[in-house]
This record gives C-alpha cells, sequence and structure tokens, in this order.
C-alpha cells in the first residue's frame, strides 16, 4: 500500500496578519453599536427591528468566522470546514428542537393554570 507523499504546498494557509485583526474587531464593534441604536432609539417597527438585528447578527457571525476564527483561509484540507458545519448541523437541531419542544408544551398548557389545578384537585 503506497501513500501519495504530502508536499508543505497542501497545507499552507495563507499569512493571518494584524489588519485582519483589526478589520474584524472594527467590524464586529460597528455591527454590536448599530444593533444597540436601532434598539435603543426605536427607529424601525418590530418586524423590522427583528430583521435587521438577525441581518447584523449573520453579518457580525460571518466576520467572526473570517478574521477571528480564519474559517476558509487554508487552501487543503478543508477540516475546518466540514466540521465547522457538524457543529453548525448539530447547534440546529438542539436550537430548533426545544424551541419545537417549547411550543408544543405552550400549546398544550392550558391559559388558567390554577383553575385546572383546582379542578384537577392539583393533578
Amino acid at each position: 500500500m503506497s501513500k501519495l507523499p504530502i508536499t508543505v504546498a497542501d497545507h499552507e494557509e495563507k499569512p493571518i496578519n494584524l489588519t485582519t485583526y483589526v478589520l474584524g474587531y472594527v467590524l464586529s464593534l460597528a455591527f454590536t453599536i448599530t444593533a444597540y441604536l436601532l434598539v435603543v432609539h426605536k427607529v424601525l417597527t418590530t418586524n423590522w427591528l427583528i430583521a435587521d438585528i438577525t441581518i447584523l447578527a449573520l453579518g457580525q457571525f460571518i466576520v467572526q468566522m473570517m478574521c477571528f476564527l480564519h474559517l476558509g483561509v487554508e487552501r487543503r484540507p478543508r477540516w475546518k470546514l466540514v466540521v465547522f458545519g457538524l457543529m453548525l448541523s448539530i447547534v440546529l437541531i438542539l436550537v430548533l428542537g426545544s424551541i419545537w419542544i417549547m411550543n408544543n408544551l405552550n400549546y398544550h398548557m392550558p391559559s388558567d393554570i390554577k383553575t385546572y389545578l383546582h379542578q384537577n384537585e392539583g393533578l
């Protein structure tokens, strides 16, 4: 069984310099301050505010993945990307499953719990 030679060029990563970190910090700070000001000053209606905060959060997520965790800067292998995809899918399953369970419990919970408990003798 012969192994293919692994060259250094296959595992080389792009050099990370201070500019990447400073740019990431400034962009993250700008996203955070913008979201804060939108909420504090109540510039938008509730639906638009939720949409804008979601967009700002996704933008900050991308900036942090690229600038601080350096996701996507390596050429080969893309193991970081594979592990990130698996982690993201597990987190989505946990979060969406929890929301589904809470909504289901809320749907089946009586509107007046004291009356319900009194009628069923505390059961």
